[in-house]
């Protein structure tokens, strides 16, 4: 029996599934435009994320395997757990951390890994585990506040605590059982500054013992150090007497028993 005009199944077209669909969709696309979050939200939400717990993911992907799950140390590595966000901003931002074995008596300086923001995280969450130096301000370690006679009297401190290791003029130097204490040519004074406050590998703890104004005025020697001309000649390093004399022991009194030796075996 044939369907009435204007019946129900007379008024079905083909495509009516298909405008419903699209209907629906473009109903959804309206929702999620007046409902989605602006950009103002977004910055927002970006600029809220905790560094502490970015820092802990950062942690346990790099430094958890040496240093415990919960920074708690372990037989490769130590105990983080007071250590301050100063030791991390000096370790990583260094590139000594993360170390490429720990088989080694020393971790030497190498290419730092992370973004300055990673650093930070990183330092922040070390920081929660315990109380322990924060990085330094710039007014901190910064000189240029630092006159001539301040100078003089850094390198009377830098002579007076830090020669023994690193050298009058930080050249450094060998330590016992293959470690050493490392140049301080061309280090950024924050990272000097850092080392002082958390005692980094072999080297003592200067918190309290000397005040932030001798910090500073001890990283303003080392930098007039590194200002110095070279005059010329053979710098031997410019490590003062003792390889100088070296040098002449060996090399000027060598050659004079060389040509000593010379004109006897000539005479002959």
């Amino acid at each position: 029996m044939n369907s009435l005009p204007g019946s129900p199944a007379r008024r079905r077209h083909p495509l009516a599934t298909a405008l419903v669909v699209l209907l629906a969709l473009a109903a959804t696309g309206a929702l999620y435009a007046v409902l989605a979050p602006g950009p103002t939200e977004a910055a927002t939400s970006t600029t809220a994320r905790d560094p502490v717990e970015e820092g802990r993911q950062l942690f346990l992907a790099n430094c958890a395997s040496c240093h415990g799950i919960n920074a708690e140390g372990s037989s490769d590595g130590p105990s983080l757990v007071g250590v301050g966000a100063a030791a991390v901003d000096f370790q990583v931002g260094t590139g000594r951390m993360p170390a490429y074995s720990s088989e080694v008596n020393q971790v030497p300086r190498a290419k730092v890994l992370f973004s300055q923001e990673e650093i930070n995280a990183l330092a922040a969450y070390v920081a929660s585990l315990g109380p322990g130096p924060a990085i330094p301000e710039a007014e901190e370690y910064e000189t240029d506040d630092v006159d001539e006679a301040g100078i003089v009297e850094g390198g009377e401190l830098f002579r007076t605590n830090c020669a023994m290791c690193h050298n009058t003029i930080g050249a450094g130097g060998a330590l016992t059982e293959g470690k050493y204490a490392p140049t301080l040519r061309d280090v950024d004074p924050k990272n000097i500054y850092e080392a002082m406050v958390t005692g980094p590998q072999s080297m003592p703890v200067f918190g309290e013992t000397i005040p932030d104004e001798d910090k500073k005025a001890i990283i303003a020697y080392l930098a007039s150090v590194e200002r110095e001309p070279a005059y010329g000649g053979i710098g031997l390093g410019n490590v003062g007497p003792v390889t100088e004399g070296l040098f002449i022991w060996t090399v000027g009194i060598g050659a004079l028993i060389g040509v000593a030796v010379w004109l006897g075996a000539k005479s002959s």
